[in-house]
């Protein structure tokens, strides 16, 4: 058993209900003891990473699953938002996007994505993404503490 492995805060960032239930279920199934938190929004994501009104008392995450198409704020613009704060910028933060479009990948990676995902549409396709998201950043990557 691999000692070096400690459970991480996880935060979601996805609209879309039936993908957050997919992550969701793909974390319970990979047996994932990391803490997943979900925002629905760019504006909460912002407020839950700078701890702000109800997120007060939030954790800071060490890894973002970020989706791009979202409500009030953007994912381009929390990508963007996270990596000129420098409290935040250390933050590995993955875009877990329906988005195939080269313009997204290349803007992603220009505001510092650690990482561009495409999500499968098929179940059993997204639970092994989120597992070898899991694995790499869990078990192989060093996060800053």
């Amino acid at each position: 058993m691999n000692q070096a492995a400690h459970p991480i805060e996880v935060l979601l960032v996805e609209d879309d209900p039936g993908d957050v239930l997919l992550t969701v279920e793909a974390f319970e199934h990979n047996k994932v003891r990391n803490t997943l938190h979900v925002v629905n929004d760019g504006e909460q994501a912002m407020a839950f990473l700078r701890r702000e009104g109800e997120y007060a008392d939030a954790p800071r995450p060490d890894l973002v699953l970020l989706d791009l198409n979202l409500p009030r704020k953007d994912g381009r613009e929390v990508l963007g938002e996270i990596k000129a704060d420098a409290a935040l910028r250390a933050i590995p933060v993955v875009i877990l996007t329906t988005s195939e479009a080269e313009e997204d990948i290349l803007r992603s990676y220009h505001l510092h994505a650690n990482a561009y995902v495409t999500k499968p549409v098929d179940f059993d396709q997204f639970i092994s993404v989120v597992r070898k998201i899991d694995d790499f950043f869990v078990t192989v990557v060093k996060l800053p503490r």
